[in-house]
């Protein structure tokens, strides 16, 4: 039987499916899941916070790194891990449907972010075993271009794959025009008085009206923060949404829970200022339309967004961007209020639009695909993966005291040279980077109503996983022939400003809400460069600091740093932008870069660190 077992194989033939089985299920947890909560009406808050606790397996790596020495062959990890991580995409699947989806789907990425982190800690060795130092150097750039295709089918081709479902299995689109009218009748609709029919025929989504007139005729304040209650109410004891700030008891009835006194100052002190409006000239009169089903729903849930499609900005959608469907509300009118501004005095229009796909089942499909991918993984390298002569368990070799040179690596490290500015210089150079990347794709998703920029899941797969990852790319690669030319000391503060700086275009979108889908690329094209160019300094001082006896475990020590440096801040980064708006959010994330530069200048490096040998 051993006879049978090649030693060596054409490295074409396992290094480049091995590096893109490593990178899809890192893409999967830090990414993907983001844009998956997020269409699966998660807050922002809990976004943050839950998928940034995702990267502790990275952070602990060291810790059960000489597990995979000491027991079992690397080979054997590879193998093990990639059918764990098919069965955590196999779990993600089966848990989207159930009602407590966002518990369970936790725990099965949690399984997947430990398996890939251990998966890492295996191939990186099985490389470095499996092939001489002569193939190692010729294929580390095969090696890197196919971890970034895989970021690539993460972070683009999965995404625009999911939006493609949802846009192929809800129910047909509804167009809205909002017109405003100086002599438009106002018709006041009473709730109490309308009754939904069930139509034959279809599922469909109804709506109220595919015209509505406002009159361009002041109100009141008065009367548009009644209007607004009572819509919230509604919409909330029906079960359409949760009323932020509000939460409903067992039988309905609406009870406030308040901030804390901290979150106040901090919503009070730097949260976006409301618009001072001078009463005695009134306010932009308000419109209303209502939507239900036609039918009682087969699935247990139909969720619909609503947004603006284009038109004069002056008119906007103030309440209801999203609504939820299901058996108990289907035949119940879901609101919707408009309001516009009062400097309006003539017609303007504005079209807005419901779409209603079917998020859940387009995400069931997306990772049961992944999971029947991982399981040809995982047959592949199976029977392809070499038995490398070198790919041995550490416990077979008795002289040697593997828990002592474990503790070695930690004490060696840590008494380094002006170790605490090189573990600071670690934890905070991408301070603001781990705060923008987790609101990033929440902050394109999002209604333009309530600060987004209303983008499909299809268009944000086009944004970050084609245009960004290609720009990123592009960036990574300049980094290293500039650094690799005059060394890593030249170029740290070019590339410290790089992948800073460029964290101001989504300032720039926060503010100015472009609607041109080329202008968002290009932005994000700048700030993936800038981040892929300055990416390459962190990269650089991870392998400078690793350098010595214990290198492999050293570097998977920078690393922990690295991953604890984006979770800590990431963990409260969607609490901070609920409270303070898109806007301010990205102001501060800019703020948030100062400490990397201060911590930059006492930075200790090798003048001729990176530079090309002669």
């Amino acid at each position: 039987m051993n006879e049978t077992k090649k030693t060596s194989r054409n490295p074409w033939a396992w290094v480049p499916t091995l590096y893109y089985a490593e990178g899809i299920p890192y893409i999967i947890v830090m990414a993907v899941s983001v844009i998956m909560y997020k269409r699966l009406g998660i807050s922002n808050t809990d976004i943050a916070l839950y998928t940034s606790w995702l990267y502790l397996p990275w952070v602990i790596k060291p810790l059960w790194s000489p597990i995979v020495d000491i027991f079992k062959t690397k080979r054997f990890w590879i193998i093990t891990m990639q059918l764990f991580i098919g069965a955590g995409l196999a779990g993600v699947a089966l848990t989207i449907p159930v009602p407590d989806f966002f518990k369970f789907t936790l725990m099965f990425f949690w399984l997947l972010a430990f398996s890939s982190a251990t998966h890492d800690i295996a191939a990186d060795g099985f490389y470095m075993l499996g092939l001489s130092e002569h193939k190692q150097a010729y294929f580390v750039g095969i090696r890197s271009t196919f971890y970034r295709l895989a970021m690539i089918t993460g972070q683009g081709l999965l995404i625009i794959l999911a939006g493609y479902f949802e846009s192929t299995t809800g129910l047909p689109v509804i167009d809205i025009n909002v017109n405003a009218k100086p002599n438009a009748i106002v018709q006041i609709v009473n709730p109490d008085s309308l009754k939904m029919e069930t139509l034959d025929g279809d599922l469909k989504l109804i709506a109220s009206s595919s015209q509505l007139d406002i009159t361009t005729a002041k109100t009141t304040q008065a009367k548009v923060d009644s209007i607004i209650a009572l819509v919230r109410n509604l919409n909330g004891n029906n079960g359409f949404y949760e009323v932020e700030g509000t939460s409903f008891s067992k039988n309905n009835s609406p009870t406030k829970t308040e901030l804390s006194a901290f979150e106040k100052f901090i919503k009070n002190t730097f949260g976006i200022e409301k618009p001072i409006v001078n009463k005695s000239l009134g306010i932009g009169n308000v419109g209303i339309v209502y939507f239900y089903l036609t039918n009682k729903p087969t699935d247990d849930e139909i969720v619909v967004n609503f947004g603006s499609n284009g038109g004069d900005k002056s008119i906007s959608l103030i309440e209801g961007t999203r609504f939820t469907f299901n058996k108990s509300n289907w035949n119940k009118p879901a609101f919707a209020v408009f309001q516009l501004d009062p400097k309006l005095n003539k017609f303007s229009s504005a079209s807005f639009q419901a779409r209603s796909g079917n998020i859940k089942l387009s995400w069931i499909i997306t990772f049961s695909i992944l999971t029947g991918l991982f399981l040809l993984f995982f047959i592949y390298h199976k029977i392809i993966l070499p038995y490398s002569p070198k790919d041995k368990s550490a416990i077979s070799n008795s002289n040697k005291s593997i828990f002592r040179e474990f503790i070695d690596t930690f004490v060696i490290f840590f008494k380094r040279d002006k170790i605490g500015v090189t573990i600071a210089f670690l934890l905070l150079y991408r301070l603001g980077e781990s705060q923008l990347v987790k609101l990033a794709s929440p902050f394109l998703l999002d209604a333009r109503e309530v600060g987004g920029l209303g983008l499909t899941t299809g268009e944000v797969g086009l944004v970050y996983g084609t245009v960004g990852i290609i720009a990123l790319t592009l960036g990574g690669i300049l980094g290293g022939f500039v650094a690799a030319k005059h060394g890593l000391k030249k170029w740290l503060w070019w590339m410290l400003i790089a992948i800073n700086l460029p964290n101001t275009v989504y300032i720039y979108l926060s503010y100015a809400m472009p609607e041109s889908f080329v202008l968002i690329n290009i932005a994000v094209a700048v700030e993936q460069f800038g981040y892929g160019f300055g990416f390459t300094a962190y990269m650089l001082y991870m392998i400078y600091v690793s350098n010595g006896e214990y290198k492999t475990a050293h570097f998977a020590i920078t690393t922990a740093f690295m991953a604890l440096g984006m979770m800590i801040p990431g963990m409260v980064s969607g609490w901070l932008q609920e409270l303070i708006g898109y806007q301010h959010f990205f102001i501060w994330v800019v703020i948030a870069t100062i400490p990397a530069f201060i911590v930059a200048k006492y930075v200790p490096i090798d003048d001729t660190f990176g530079m090309k040998e002669d």
